[in-house]
């Protein structure tokens, strides 16, 4: 019966291909700028990485003074040397990971590569195996690099492309600010977006060319790059934040047990009365501990500006079905004749209801052809937009196949009011007019 009822559909098409060609590029139109920023938003607000961020959480504690004291308040969104340091030592995680950006002067070996800066992070040995970093080369560093304060370093496929020409690089010298440290790994292909683990360095930012050491880094006084805020007689002098009243470090932790969640957190409740007790702490223990997920909705990474287009895409969408369905209407009624002739011949309203929503579907599978070569070119031209998330702008097969599903949805919710409609017309009074 469905083939009967799609070669009806294609015949009806067919007759009248002016009013067919309308609803399809209605139909095109409103998919191409619909699924352009559904595909943006979905791109954007997606899992940075899937199956491990339900076991990500990102501590926060308030080491401030009374200045400008508000209770409830949200705590700094970074720690403090002492404070990352405390708990990175007191190991309540099963893996935690101390951070900061930095940029470094790379010297290379080759004479025909002139020396250049490039963006780096400083971390702690948990940073690979808690956010899953894929090698191509080598491995990371240990806790007893850290503790050694080794001068190792691991570096990306592009850098390692541009160095050594892709080949193994591991044991290999890379001098920075210089100074030798030894090639101990090459990442793989890995770029999380949104860049959550540092959103101060930018929401979708590129990955870093360099890991190395923490502990390295504040041995050789290596330039950072992100953000500090400081209070009471905290300065900006970099040399001496390990002991300044200022935050700009980042923790994360690694809780594989939901149980052990409460158990955390409650432990930064108590490591702030502590602090507290010893006078470093002057306000009420104020603590939070958000999962990565939630940690990204706090940061409110998704732009609201797409945000914006995409309701003002939807709502373009609803315009274009509701036109579709005018067109849809006036095409159903005009066969009021035909439609009479079939149900004096015996087809149930229910049939006839059933040919005409397949033809609506024929009319959605050729807009979603063209509304998908619509989003596209619409995907094209933000990739040409000059912000820091247009590159990501890919569809993938996801969104492929939603594109189709919302299209064939679309033309049939349009064409539900003109085949009711039309299956409500008296089929003696259609005979009486032939």
């Amino acid at each position: 019966m469905f083939s009967y009822y799609l070669d009806l559909a294609l015949r009806s098409l067919r007759r009248n291909k002016a009013l067919t060609a309308l609803m399809v590029v209605a139909i095109a139109l409103g998919i191409g700028a619909s699924m352009t920023m559904l595909t943006v938003l979905h791109v954007l607000s997606g899992d940075p990485l899937p199956g491990k961020s339900q076991t990500l959480f990102y501590p926060q504690l308030d080491p401030r003074d009374k200045a400008d004291y508000e209770a409830g308040a949200e705590p700094p969104r970074q720690v403090t040397w002492i404070d990352g340091m405390n708990l990175l030592r007191a190991r309540r995680a099963d893996r935690q990971a101390l951070m900061t950006g930095g940029a470094v002067p790379i010297q290379p070996a080759q004479s025909s590569v002139d020396p250049f800066f490039s963006d780096a992070r400083y971390t702690t040995a948990d940073f690979f195996p808690m956010f899953d970093t894929p090698f191509r080369y080598g491995r990371g560093w240990s806790e007893a690099d850290d503790d050694a304060r080794s001068r190792v370093v691991v570096i990306t496929s592009e850098l390692n492309d541009k160095l050594f020409g892709g080949r193994d690089s591991t044991g290999q010298i890379l001098r920075m600010k210089d100074t030798a440290f030894r090639i101990i790994g090459v990442l793989g292909d890995w770029r999380p977006n949104p860049h959550f683990y540092d959103l101060n360095m930018g929401d979708y930012s590129g990955l870093e060319s360099v890991f190395l050491p923490l502990s390295a880094s504040r041995d050789l006084h290596l330039p950072l790059n992100g953000s500090r805020s400081c209070w009471g007689d905290g300065g900006s002098d970099e040399a001496h934040f390990e002991t300044a009243s200022c935050v700009w470090l980042q923790f994360w932790v690694q809780i594989n047990e939901p149980a052990k969640v409460a158990d955390y957190r409650n432990f930064l409740v108590r490591y702030s009365q502590e602090q507290q007790a010893l006078g470093r702490f002057q306000r009420s223990p104020n603590v939070r501990l958000s999962g990565l997920m939630q940690w990204l909705d706090v940061n409110k990474v998704v732009p609201s500006d797409v945000r914006l287009q995409t309701w003002l895409a939807l709502g373009f969408l609803l315009v274009c079905l509701v036109n579709t369905v005018g067109l849809m209407l006036a095409k159903f009624l005009r066969r009021s004749g035909e439609l009479g002739v079939r149900r004096a011949l015996g087809a149930s309203r229910q049939a006839v209801f059933g040919q005409l929503l397949v033809e609506s579907a024929v009319i959605g599978l050729a807009g979603g052809v063209f509304g998908l070569l619509l989003a596209f070119v619409g995907l094209w031209l933000v990739r040409r937009q000059p912000s820091d998330y247009a590159a990501l702008a890919h569809m993938d097969l996801t969104m492929l196949g939603a594109t189709f599903a919302a299209a064939i949805a679309a033309s049939l919710c349009a064409g539900l009011l003109p085949a009711w409609r039309a299956c409500q017309i008296t089929p003696a009074l259609q005979l009486k007019s032939q």
